[in-house]
């Protein structure tokens, strides 16, 4: 009973979800799923079901850290810009509730307690009281790290519906114009390449600037 304690507590769940993650990075760098996405579903099958077999894939390699953007340029090759924009934003939900389901299982427990700073208390509070506003904010700003979004989120008190309906929403904008980037890469000067392209560039910009005002709000406090 003892052992059995020992291994169904919070840290040894913890623990475990660490190892997983390390494992899964791994087995991606060596691995490298994100080219069999794109070379490695037969041409006998479907559009349909090459669709929800890339969909899968994409779900699993998000949640492995695989970058999002890699697969949805990926998703537009292959599919083009519409069925490409609906496989990419199913996988998008299915890595998003593997890594939250994963957080919520492994490491809700032992992490919680660890919520003590004011921006940390002030995150949770957020996600937990306004959980569909809040992470449809997450979803559609790109500077936030897909993975570490998901992880973060679990931690809190966010329910699974407007976790998964917010992520749905959200991660259209950024996944579209991806996906749009890749249908028409053979014909960078048309305007559909460029105009998705310039939004890339737009919301990377931003992002940036975000990111470096609110570093120097912090340092400046």
């Amino acid at each position: 009973m003892r052992c059995a304690r020992l291994l169904m507590s919070p840290w040894s769940r913890l623990s475990l979800l660490v190892l997983v993650l390390v494992s899964a990075g791994a087995a991606m760098l060596v691995l490298e799923p994100q080219q069999l996405l794109t070379t490695g579903i037969p041409a006998a099958l479907g559009t349909g079901v090459a669709a929800l077999l890339f969909a899968a894939g994409y779900g699993i390699c998000t949640a492995a850290f695989v970058p999002r953007p890699l697969l949805n340029l990926a998703a537009g090759a292959l599919f083009g810009s519409a069925t490409g924009v609906v496989a990419a934003v199913a996988g998008t939900v299915v890595g998003a509730g593997i890594a939250f389901g994963l957080g919520r299982l492994l490491g809700q427990d032992a992490l919680r307690p660890l919520l003590r700073g004011r921006w940390l208390k002030a995150a949770d509070g957020q996600l937990s009281r306004h959980g569909f506003r809040s992470m449809l904010a997450v979803r559609l700003f790109p500077g936030v790290p897909f993975a570490a979004a998901n992880y973060c989120a679990a931690v809190s008190r966010i329910g699974w519906t407007p976790f998964l309906l917010a992520t749905a929403v959200g991660s259209v904008p950024n996944t579209a114009a991806y996906v749009l980037a890749g249908s028409t890469a053979a014909s960078p000067t048309s305007p559909v390449f460029l105009a998705s392209a310039g939004f890339i560039a737009l919301s990377a910009l931003a992002a940036s600037v975000f990111a470096w005002r609110r570093r120097h709000r912090l340092g400046s406090g």
